[in-house]
C-alpha cells in the first residue's frame, strides 16, 4: 500500500483498510481517520457502500451523511466476490496496520480473509471486527443492526416519555458506541503491539457497546431488583433538572438540584425565601414535589424570552442551556471560538459544514482534510502502491473487478 503521510494528527503513519460498510465499522474509520491514519476504504465497484445514498437531504444525489462518515479516506474499489478482488484486498491488508470490517460474522472466512488466514502474512494486524452480536454466541449469526443492539442492550427501554412505547434516541447510537469502542480496542491493540509484536482482534458487539453506557442498570436489578423506567425528560427525584419553555417558543434545559444551586436559581426568580421553604429546602423534598416544583419554574421561564433569560441565570451562578438547533450552533460564539464546526470542500457541492475532529490534541491535532471521496476515486493510486499497472487496472475495470 502507498504509504503516503498523512499531515498532521497523531496517528499519521497508520495504515488501515475499511472492509465494513454503512456506520458501524465505517464510523470506526471515520476516528481513526480524523486523527490522522491513512484509511483505504473498500468498496464494491458497481455500487459502493450504500450509506452513499442515505440521508434526509441529498443534493444533487450527493449523501451528506457520507461525506462526514467518508471523510479523510481514500476509497478503492475491489469485487471481493471474485478471487483477484481477494488477492488484491490480502495485499492491500498484508501492508497495513489495522483492518476493520462489520459483515455478518464468517463472511471474511468464506473470502479467505479469517484473522488466522491474514496474519499469516502479517502478524501485527489488528482486526476490528465491529457486529451486532459478536463473532461468538448463540445469537452470532443473526442480521444485527444497531437498533436491536440499543434494544437488547437495554437502551430503548429507558428512553422517551412514560406514557408512549420505547423511543429512538434520535441517531444511530448504536452503531456509534460499537465503533467508538472498537477505535478504543484498536488503539489499546496497537499500544500492546509495541511489547508483544503481535496483532489481535478486536472484538466490539453493538448490543454490549449499548450496555457498557448503561450506568448501574445491571447492579441496580441485581442488588435491589428496581427496574429503571422511561423517565421523559427528567430524572425521578432530582429537582429541578427539566427543560422550561420560554416565552418566545424556545426550551431551556435548567438543572439547579444542589441546595445551593437551587437558593441561586430562587434568587434569580426573585423569591428568594423559596429555598428556605420546607417543601424545597433540601434535595429530598424537592424530589418529592418534582413535578409541582417544575410547574412553579416553567411559569417563571415562560414570562421572559431566552435571550434574557440565559444571561439573568448566568450572572446569579445557574446552570443553563437553551437545547441547540444547527441554526443554534452557526450562530453560537463557543462553536465559533473552537471551530466546533469546521468547512471543507467538496468536489461538487463546493464548501461543506460539519462537525470537527474531537477529542483535540494540544500538539498533533486531527484535521479533516478532504470529505467522503468519490466512488473510486484513489483506486489507481493506492494500487499502484503494491504494484499494480495501469495496463493491468484497465483489464481489472473491464472485467469488474476492480
Amino acid at each position: 500500500m502507498a504509504t503516503e503521510k498523512q499531515p498532521g494528527g497523531p496517528l499519521a503513519g497508520l495504515r488501515v483498510v475499511e472492509m465494513g460498510q454503512l456506520l458501524a465499522g465505517p464510523f470506526c474509520g471515520q476516528l481513526l481517520g480524523d486523527l490522522g491514519a491513512d484509511v483505504v476504504k473498500i468498496e464494491d465497484p458497481e455500487r459502493g457502500d450504500p450509506m452513499r445514498q442515505w440521508g434526509r437531504q441529498l443534493p444533487q444525489g450527493v449523501s451528506l451523511w457520507f461525506s462526514v462518515v467518508g471523510r479523510n479516506k481514500r476509497s478503492v474499489t475491489l469485487n471481493l466476490r471474485e478471487k483477484e478482488g481477494q488477492d488484491l484486498a490480502r495485499k492491500l491488508i498484508s501492508e497495513a496496520d489495522v483492518v476493520i470490517e462489520n459483515f455478518r460474522p464468517g463472511t471474511m472466512e468464506r473470502w479467505g480473509m479469517g484473522f488466522e488466514d491474514l496474519r499469516r502474512e502479517n502478524p501485527g494486524l489488528i482486526m476490528v471486527r465491529v457486529s451486532g452480536f459478536g463473532q461468538d454466541g448463540p445469537y452470532s449469526q443473526r442480521a444485527g443492526y444497531g437498533a436491536i443492539g440499543e434494544a437488547m442492550g437495554g437502551l430503548r427501554y429507558v428512553v422517551g416519555d412514560p406514557s408512549t412505547p420505547p423511543s429512538r434516541v434520535g441517531i444511530s447510537i448504536g452503531d456509534t458506541l460499537a465503533a467508538m469502542f472498537a477505535t478504543i480496542g484498536a488503539l489499546a491493540a496497537l499500544q500492546e503491539r509495541n511489547s508483544s509484536g503481535q496483532g489481535q482482534i478486536v472484538d466490539s458487539a453493538i448490543y454490549e457497546a449499548v450496555l457498557g453506557v448503561m450506568e448501574s442498570l445491571v447492579p441496580e436489578w441485581q442488588v435491589t431488583g428496581y427496574q429503571r423506567e422511561r423517565t421523559g425528560a427528567v430524572l425521578p427525584n432530582v429537582a429541578p433538572s427539566n427543560v422550561y419553555p420560554t416565552r418566545d417558543g424556545q426550551w431551556l434545559l435548567i438543572a439547579a438540584n444542589q441546595d445551593t444551586v437551587f437558593s441561586r436559581l430562587a434568587k434569580a426568580m426573585g423569591v428568594p425565601d423559596l429555598a428556605d421553604d420546607p417543601r424545597y429546602a433540601t434535595h429530598g423534598a424537592r424530589g418529592e414535589r418534582q413535578s409541582e416544583l417544575d410547574d412553579l419554574i416553567a411559569g417563571f421561564t415562560s414570562g421572559l424570552d431566552a435571550a434574557d433569560l440565559e444571561p439573568l441565570l448566568e450572572e446569579h451562578g445557574v446552570p443553563s442551556g437553551r437545547i441547540f438547533r444547527p441554526v443554534d450552533m452557526f450562530s453560537d460564539p463557543q462553536f465559533s471560538a473552537r471551530g466546533s464546526i469546521t468547512h471543507v470542500e467538496h468536489p461538487s457541492l463546493g464548501p461543506v459544514s460539519m462537525q470537527n475532529v474531537f477529542p483535540r490534541l494540544s500538539r498533533t491535532r486531527g484535521t479533516v482534510r478532504w470529505p467522503g471521496p468519490e466512488l473510486g476515486a484513489h483506486t489507481e493510486e493506492v494500487l499502484a502502491g503494491i504494484g499494480i499497472s495501469g495496463d493491468r487496472l484497465q483489464d481489472l475495470r473491464a472485467r469488474g473487478v476492480a
